[in-house]
């Protein structure tokens, strides 16, 4: 921050050195708050006496992410707007009152140099605030289809950071830079080497190599096809998979003959996924946009199985934006129990395209995007 000057009673000019304080607002799912913890990672490690708060929706995935990354949060009484009358509709106006006021309330206590959305329901009712006051404001998108509280605060945010091209569809061109999403710290210099992590997860070496995930929670389709699996891959035991079903479908899929092969590990969760995806040869998962960010960074090979019932059906405009540079295919998700089977065994064991692929993608990454957006953060702040 720059040096203030205060004045004292009998005015000799007294010099101060105030902290930088920056507030981030935003969440509802990982795909929000985890670039928000990188952008807020970048920021500190730049300036390691800035002050940052966190501004979050109550219930949601940030209210605990954030405080085990190290940083304070506050809640807001806040959910979305559904296209269907229910109860929860008819609470949106108490909800966004409520929001707003709170919201005034936090603005108005910690008098931040700076605000950054990053999306989600409550990052709305803080960019409002804040510029209304004349606070310096950042929006982070990280589809390639704008979500719809971005678009809304848009024409207050004084700098808005993307990940895809031709996002002047949704926002004014002059405000517009292209950074990338900021992925997490682990995920930008893994340095297990690929036995290390086929180990951690009791695979062998010398085998081509499947990694299926969909989501924490599982995605019931990409279980399916995974579940159908099973006669391709006893014809195939030179192919491994390591397969995420997700906490809401372990039990379920556990089950199945696929999750009962010697060349097959069915787990909950990953917890290690710098270890996942450095063992990969093949990636099959969901195409949102912080999935696809890390895909590019680590550069693997990928078929995208996009959310069919995402907002304007953003997961297939993402994946779209790899699949039109060759770095990606792409499988509906009403067609993935047929086509799966065999579209894996054609990608994996062809090795030029492997190779071809991976290429591509690596060249869509922006692993430098947290720092960047950082530095335009601390620009904004510097200005108050």
């Amino acid at each position: 921050m720059q040096t203030r000057i205060q004045k004292t009673s009998n005015q000799q000019p007294v010099t101060s050195n105030r902290i930088m304080k920056i507030l981030i607002s935003g969440g509802g799912t990982g795909g929000h708050i985890f670039p928000a913890i990188a952008i807020a990672d970048a920021i500190k490690k730049k300036n390691p006496d800035v002050d940052i708060l966190f501004v979050g929706a109550k219930g949601k995935i940030e209210m605990e992410k954030v405080p085990n990354a190290g940083y304070p949060i506050k809640g807001l009484w806040i959910s979305g707007f559904h296209r269907k009358l229910t109860l929860r509709n008819l609470m949106f106006p108490v909800k966004l009152l409520s929001s707003m006021v709170r919201s005034w309330s936090i603005v108005s206590r910690f008098k931040p140099d700076a605000v950054v959305g990053v999306g989600g329901f409550a990052s709305g009712p803080v960019l409002e605030v804040a510029t209304r006051k004349g606070i310096p404001a950042l929006i982070q998108e990280q589809n390639s289809y704008a979500g719809v509280t971005n678009k809304l605060v848009s024409r207050k945010a004084d700098v808005i950071c993307v990940a895809y091209e031709n996002m002047d569809r949704y926002f004014p061109g002059q405000k517009l830079k292209l950074t990338g999403n900021p992925v997490r710290q682990d995920l930008r210099d893994i340095k297990a080497t690929k036995e290390e992590a086929l180990e951690y997860f009791g695979l062998k070496p010398g085998k081509k190599t499947l990694l299926v995930f969909g989501g924490s929670l599982g995605a019931r389709t990409i279980n399916e096809a995974m579940a159908a699996s099973a006669d391709m891959l006893k014809q195939h035991p030179d192919i491994q998979v390591l397969w995420q079903a997700g906490k809401l479908y372990i039990d379920e899929f556990t089950q199945s003959e696929t999750a009962q092969l010697p060349n097959v590990q069915i787990r909950p969760f990953i917890d290690r996924m710098d270890l996942a995806y450095k063992m990969a040869d093949l990636v099959a998962c969901r195409a949102g946009a912080l999935t696809i960010s890390e895909l590019c960074l680590v550069g693997k090979p990928a078929i995208l199985i996009p959310f069919p019932h995402a907002a304007a059906d953003h997961q297939t405009k993402n994946a779209m934006a790899l699949v039109e540079k060759g770095a990606a295919f792409l499988v509906k998700d009403s067609e993935a129990r047929e086509v799966f089977n065999k579209l894996v065994l054609n990608t994996i064991e062809d090795g030029p395209k492997l190779k071809q692929l991976g290429e591509n993608i690596k060249t869509l990454a922006k692993p430098d995007a947290a720092d960047t957006i950082a530095e335009e953060v601390i620009r904004l702040a510097q200005k108050q």
